[in-house]
């Protein structure tokens, strides 16, 4: 089966033109383009996905803390995902798991919080 049998080229076609567009998108603008541009081209915004789930989560999502968890849960993913493809990018699900951490603190949550310092340590040793 092709795989761009599966891609709505409609929606790329839309999403480009919103990165593209005359003015700045706003973050959640730009975190629907690049959820739906990953699916192209994962090497090229994955780490823009990423990057633009945390900003989401802390500037949109800052009082409400369930839902800024799981956008940086995607944010996660999405490096993990990115590191799949590119071993060399651990630094990237560093910077995810330390955003992901952070908020885990501040809920309490101690048992993922222990499992995400543990895959922090092992990206870290990683990437030496």
């Amino acid at each position: 089966m092709n795989h761009s049998a599966n891609i709505n080229h409609h929606a790329v076609l839309r999403a480009r033109v919103a990165l593209l567009g005359s003015g700045k998108p706003s973050v959640r603008e730009r975190v629907a383009a690049y959820r739906v541009l990953v699916r192209v081209s994962p090497l090229a915004y994955l780490p823009l996905l990423s990057a633009a789930l945390w900003k989401y989560s802390r500037y949109e999502f800052a009082h409400q803390p369930e839902i800024a968890l799981a956008l940086r849960a995607e944010s996660v993913d999405a490096a993990r995902r990115m590191c799949a493809l590119e071993p060399g990018r651990s630094d990237l699900l560093v910077t995810a798991l330390t955003h992901y951490r952070e908020l885990l603190i501040v809920m309490d949550r101690q048992e993922e919080l222990r499992a995400v310092e543990e895959e922090i340590t092992r990206a870290v040793s990683d990437e030496r």
